[in-house]
């Protein structure tokens, strides 16, 4: 049984959606970008370095994102990422088909199983 602060899991492809959204406010650095995250999901998603870090490298080599290196809020160096116009458009398309997948999802769930059958 879940327990109320247990973490979802992200499906596989919504990172990248979700990064991408985090950077729409204007560039962040890494940990401003999990930050933001996990704060506007009250805590319910957590993006760890590890799957973090990766996707904001795949991303930069596909040109979504753009990065330069900067001061952070505690006066360290650091990388900020910035959204590129590619993704932004990339990141319309993903809100699109994110949109399809819950109403399809939401179809399926809301229908009764016994209806239909042979």
């Amino acid at each position: 049984m879940a327990k109320p602060n247990d973490k979802a899991e992200l499906l596989q492809g919504t990172l990248d959606m979700l990064i991408l959204k985090s950077l729409q406010g204007g560039p962040r650095h890494g940990y401003a970008i999990a930050q933001w995250i996990g704060a506007t999901t009250n805590d319910a998603l957590s993006v760890e370095e590890g799957s973090l870090y990766p996707a904001l490298h795949r991303m930069e080599r596909r040109g979504w994102i753009s990065a330069s290196w900067g001061q952070s809020e505690s006066n360290r160096r650091a990388k900020f990422y910035e959204l590129t116009r590619t993704g932004r458009t990339n990141l319309g398309q993903q809100v699109t088909m994110w949109g399809r997948l819950v109403s399809a999802i939401t179809l399926v769930l809301d229908a009764d199983p016994a209806e239909g059958r042979s």
